[in-house]
């Protein structure tokens, strides 16, 4: 934990509620472990988080309570806590959120790595097309000029496209800042993320992307709340509400009313296509055996797999492919002008 100001990231959670794990499951009480980590910590930031949750406890009793005051966690987690103090099972729930958030950290970063590559390599790729239009051309011009002769036809075009990039360089500048900021700033927002959800699901590959790890998500918290001692039902309550893919929602819907109807879990989940082949299959084994939070949990470590090695495929097939769009658009510009050159100087 660093910060007091902003909501926890998931690494920090998962790490707060593993040290928490860890004492619970040695016999102590919240109050006590949270005494003990406020005696341990040097950092002050950490000292004023830890302060305010002791503060909370003793005044409320709770745990869960004094956790929400905060403002600090999720409040899936809050949740959680708050159930697995209710049934007792508060040091295996701490358990379970550590590597569900564990679990949320590296998704995040897996999409993190595999959005910010592309998107530098796209950023070199307007660079250098720039600086062939801004500074190489007009040097290709020069050298028609002395030659007795001007670019014509397309090379013409281009560099007139270059004086234009050069004349409101600082308006194209300012243009791009506010582009940048503007879609920093939609990511946070939940309309934003919708938006750029809805784009990407008209993309086959990124479609498939989002399923499915809609689907991890989703697996991570079934298997968090049904080893909770939570029915289906009320599971299914809380993880829709972590839920951020309205094209997911719509099976989370079509999912709980099959159970409301009477359906059990795997049918409700294959009938409702939140699982398909395997994983359906792995579901049902786990609904007869009586392990489907185990069940679950493997669904999900399979699904982040699944997304690892479908993101190592896009960055296999981007990085090779920027390449080839780069090469190209940077010998079209080139040849543009050297054909013409090579003709100029054949004839002298």
């Amino acid at each position: 934990m660093a910060r007091t100001n902003k909501p926890f990231t998931n690494a920090e959670v998962a790490a707060f509620c593993d040290q928490i794990a860890v004492i619970l499951g040695s016999g102590i009480s919240s109050l006590e472990g949270i005494t003990i980590m406020l005696e341990d910590t040097e950092n002050p930031r950490e000292r004023e988080v830890l302060k305010l949750i002791l503060s909370g406890i003793q005044e409320t009793g709770s745990f869960h309570t004094a956790l929400r005051n905060t403002e600090l966690f999720p409040k899936y987690m809050v949740n959680m806590v708050e159930i697995g103090e209710e049934t007792g099972r508060l040091d295996e729930v701490m358990a379970s959120l550590s590597t569900h958030y564990q679990r949320e950290n590296e998704l995040a970063r897996s999409i993190k790595n595999t959005i910010t590559y592309p998107l530098i390599m796209a950023g070199m790729m307007i660079v250098v097309i720039i600086v062939l239009l801004v500074k190489v051309l007009p040097i290709f011009n020069q050298v028609f000029m002395q030659l007795g002769s001007e670019m014509t036809g397309f090379s013409h075009a281009l560099m007139n496209i270059g004086q234009t990039i050069s004349n409101y360089s600082v308006a194209l500048i300012v243009l791009l800042v506010l582009i940048i900021i503007a879609t920093l700033l939609a990511a946070k927002t939940q309309r934003g993320r919708n938006i750029s959800r809805n784009l990407g699901y008209r993309i086959r590959p990124a479609r498939r992307l989002f399923e499915t790890t809609a689907a991890c998500r989703f697996a991570g918290a079934m298997s968090l709340t049904l080893s909770g001692g939570l029915h289906p039902e009320r599971s299914m309550e809380l993880v829709e509400s972590l839920n951020e893919d309205p094209h997911f929602a719509t099976k989370l819907t079509s999912c709980r009313d099959m159970l409301a109807g009477g359906d059990d879990l795997s049918s409700a989940l294959r009938d409702s296509e939140i699982f398909t082949g395997v994983y359906s299959r792995m579901a049902a084994v786990g609904q007869k055996t009586g392990s489907m939070d185990k069940t679950m949990d493997k669904i999900a470590d399979l699904y982040q797999d699944e997304i690892d090695s479908r993101m190592n495929n896009i960055l296999a097939v981007l990085e090779p492919t920027l390449v080839i769009a780069l090469s190209v658009i940077v010998g079209i510009i080139l040849l543009s002008v050297m054909f013409p050159l090579m003709g100029i100087m054949s004839t002298l």
